[in-house]
């Protein structure tokens, strides 16, 4: 933060953090009204409050919208831990209670690659809510759950759509196979073994075109219906993957994976939180506080 401590005006109310967390995770400051029940204006003078205190401004308008500045990602940061802590105190303080509980939907590598290993931090400790993870490969009806976690363009019309980390894509494989193929194969080269994938081979297209190299799905090239299966043939040295960081970088850290090439190019495609619009419980609201938190994280 860019205050002094001899002359930092005072520190902005609760409700000023809640007005900058609302209009995140709605992207304007109508829907942040909406969702707080109160004025544009009411919105407009918190969140003035806020950057007062931080010296900077905390959003950008783009559109019909607004979205963070880097000051701002850091604000909703510390918003969302120091949030988290006056939760869990106030808990603590209370005696035990029932837990409410927040419906997830999520697709089954997320689940695995990226979810259950943060389930404590989510969850937090002790934990606040519990989380109900339904796993399955189709896009969730909103209806039937309280967020879902969506991979594609975030262009859908059904809810309140809020990105996570943005990924790149590097070619990987065992490290049998990399040494194999020695260090920096061409495209050219790399085609001559096979290509790994999920049901999507749009990435591989993708990562080859910015090469200058155009693909096609061969006979030879392997297809898995989740993306942790091609991830796990691929460590198996059954082939090439094109490894999604941060999504996948277990797979680099724990050795079972080394990337082929210096060149990352950006995934067109990314995770989203959907939400339905209008009012959200007050768990809702944390669970996407706390996702959001731990994906800016994740890319630190």
């Amino acid at each position: 933060m860019n205050h002094s401590s001899s002359h930092a005006p005072a520190l902005p109310p609760i409700d000023a953090l809640l007005a900058v967390l609302a209009a995140y995770r709605c992207g304007s400051f109508t829907g942040a009204a909406d969702e707080l029940n109160i004025t544009h204006g009411a919105v407009s003078r918190r969140i003035g409050a806020v950057e007062q205190w931080v010296g900077a401004p905390v959003f950008e308008r783009h559109g019909r919208g607004v979205r963070l500045t880097l000051e701002g990602q850091r604000c909703v940061s510390v918003f969302t831990q120091t949030l988290e802590t006056l939760e869990t105190a106030r808990l603590a303080s209370g005696g035990p209670q029932a837990l409410e509980v927040v419906r997830i939907s999520v697709v089954p590598s997320f689940a695995r690659l990226w979810l259950l290993p943060r389930l404590s931090a989510v969850e937090g400790v002790p934990p606040v809510f519990r989380l109900a993870i339904d796993v399955e490969q189709r896009f969730a009806d909103l209806d039937e759950v309280d967020l879902a976690v969506r991979y594609g363009r975030g262009n859908w019309p059904d809810g309140l759509t809020i990105p996570l980390f943005q990924e790149t894509l590097v070619p990987a494989a065992s490290p049998a196979l990399a040494h194999l193929m020695g260090q920096s194969p061409s495209p050219s080269e790399m085609l001559r073994h096979v290509l790994v994938h999920d049901s999507d081979p749009g990435p591989w297209r993708h990562w080859l075109r910015s090469q200058g190299t155009g693909y096609s799905l061969r006979p030879q090239d392997r297809q898995f219906p989740d993306y942790d299966l091609a991830l796990q043939a691929a460590a198996g040295g059954h082939g090439i993957v094109l490894l999604r960081r941060p999504y996948a970088d277990a797979y680099l850290t724990d050795g079972r994976l080394l990337t082929l090439s210096d060149v990352e190019q950006p995934n067109p495609q990314r995770f989203h939180l959907l939400a339905r619009k209008g009012p959200m419980r007050r768990p809702v609201k944390l669970l996407i506080d706390r996702l959001v938190s731990q994906s800016a994280a994740s890319i630190v």
